[in-house]
C-alpha cells in the first residue's frame, strides 16, 4: 500500500509579509492545496494520510479553519486521516469526533493500517521526551511506520527527535513534521526518516518546491511529490557594474526570469559606487508585474576608493582615515564605513 505523509499545513497562518489581499488569497490557496492533496490520494488509490503535526498555525484555530479541516476529513470517509499534533497546535482539543480521524496522545498509540503494516505515534511533552524512546517496541516482523513532530538531532525535548535513539528498533519509515523542507535520509540498515516539508511556502524563508511525501510499504521507498500552487523563489542579482540606479534596473532586467505565478525574493548583491536608499523599492516596482509578489533586499556594499578618500581633506576623508586606523575585523570596518558615509551624505 501507499501512504501520504504530510505535515506543517499551518491553516490560519497570517502570511504577514504579504499585502492583506494576497495574504487572504494565499490562505485560500493553502486550503485548496490541502483539498487537491486529498483528491490526489483518491485518484491514486491511497487510503491513508499521515498528518505529522501543525495542521493548524495555533492552539486556538480560527473557526473557519477548524470547520474546513474537520469538514474535509468528514467529506472523505474512504480515507483514514492520522493527525498528530505539533508544537504549533499542541493544545488543539480534537473536538471533532469523526470515524475516519485518528489521533494520538502522550503515550504511544498503535494503529493497523493494512495487512502487516503498523503505525505508531506519540506527542512529545516534557514528561515523556526522554522515556518515549525506550517504550517504543514495534514488532520487527511488521512494516513499522513511526510518526513524530520535532527537530531531528541528538537531543531530548518537547520539540526534538533524537534520531540515534530510534535506530535499530525495527522502524521502516519515520514520518516527521516540523521542518518545512523535504528531506529524506537513512535511519539505519532497515529504515529511513523523512520530513515531508510544508504544502505551500508561506513566507520568503520557505523557498523551493513544497508538497508531500508518498511512502510505499511494499518496496519501502519514499518519494517527494511537488504540489504547491506557487513556489517561493530566491534569486541573487549582482549589480556590481552599475554606476547609478538606471544601470541597476538594467542589470536586474537582464538577470531575472521568474514564473509569473510564483513569489520572488530578490537579493541585490555586489559593490556599487553610489548610495541610493530607494533602490530596493524602485526595483520592487520595476519587477512587480513579472510575478505574483516580489520582495527586494538591498545587500550591496558601497564601493569605496580608499586611496582617494584617505588623501581627501574633507570630513568624509577624515572619517575614513579614522576607521582605517582602528584595529577591527575587515567586514566590521566595511559596515562602519558604509554607514558613516551614508550618514555624511544624508542618506540615513
Amino acid at each position: 500500500m501507499k501512504i501520504i505523509h504530510c505535515a506543517d499545513v499551518h491553516l490560519g497562518s497570517q502570511m504577514k509579509k504579504l499585502p492583506r489581499d494576497k495574504s487572504d488569497e494565499r490562505a485560500r490557496e493553502l486550503r485548496a492545496t490541502f483539498e487537491r492533496m486529498i483528491a490526489y490520494a483518491k485518484r491514486e488509490g491511497i487510503s491513508c494520510i499521515l498528518l505529522a503535526g501543525d495542521v493548524f498555525d495555533g492552539d486556538r484555530p480560527f473557526k473557519k479553519d477548524k470547520e474546513f479541516f474537520y469538514g474535509a476529513v468528514r467529506r472523505n470517509p474512504e480515507i483514514a486521516f492520522y493527525y498528530l499534533r505539533g508544537n504549533h497546535d499542541g493544545r488543539e482539543s480534537y473536538t471533532e469526533q469523526i470515524d475516519n480521524l485518528y489521533t494520538f496522545g502522550e503515550e504511544w498509540t498503535r494503529y493497523t493500517l493494512g495487512e502487516n503494516v503498523a503505525l505508531y505515534g506519540i506527542e512529545t511533552t516534557a514528561g515523556n521526551c526522554v522515556s518515549l524512546y525506550s517504550s517504543l517496541k514495534p514488532d520487527p516482523n511488521e512494516v513499522n511506520i513511526v510518526m513524530l513532530h520535532g527537530q531531528e538531532g541528538e537531543s531530548f525535548g518537547e520539540c526534538a527527535v533524537n534520531i540515534p535513539k530510534l535506530k535499530n528498533k525495527g522502524i521502516d519509515y519515520l514520518a516527521l513534521g516540523h521542518v518545512h523542507t523535504y528531506r529524506c535520509e537513512k535511519l539505519d540498515a532497515r529504515g529511513a526518516w523523512a520530513y515531508s516539508g510544508c504544502l505551500e511556502g508561506r513566507g520568503f524563508d520557505e523557498t523551493g518546491e513544497k508538497g508531500f511525501a508518498v511512502y510505499d510499504t511494499v518496496d519501502r521507498t519514499v518519494r517527494f511529490v511537488p504540489f504547491a500552487l506557487r513556489t517561493v523563489v530566491e534569486k541573487d542579482v549582482d549589480i556590481s557594474g552599475a554606476q547609478n540606479g538606471y544601470d541597476a534596473l538594467a542589470a536586474v532586467k537582464a538577470g531575472v526570469a521568474v514564473d509569473t505565478k510564483n513569489l520572488l525574493r530578490l537579493n541585490l548583491t555586489g559593490e556599487i559606487p553610489f548610495i541610493d536608499e530607494a533602490l530596493a523599492a524602485d526595483v520592487e516596482k520595476y519587477v512587480s508585474g513579472t510575478c505574483y509578489f516580489v520582495s527586494v533586499k538591498d545587500r550591496t556594499k558601497l564601493k569605496i576608493d580608499y586611496s582617494a578618500l584617505e588623501d581627501s581633506l574633507s570630513l568624509k576623508g577624515e572619517f575614513v582615515r579614522l576607521a582605517l586606523a582602528e584595529d577591527m575585523d575587515g567586514d566590521d570596518r566595511q559596515k562602519i564605513i558604509d554607514l558613516g558615509l551614508k550618514a555624511l551624505t544624508g542618506s540615513l
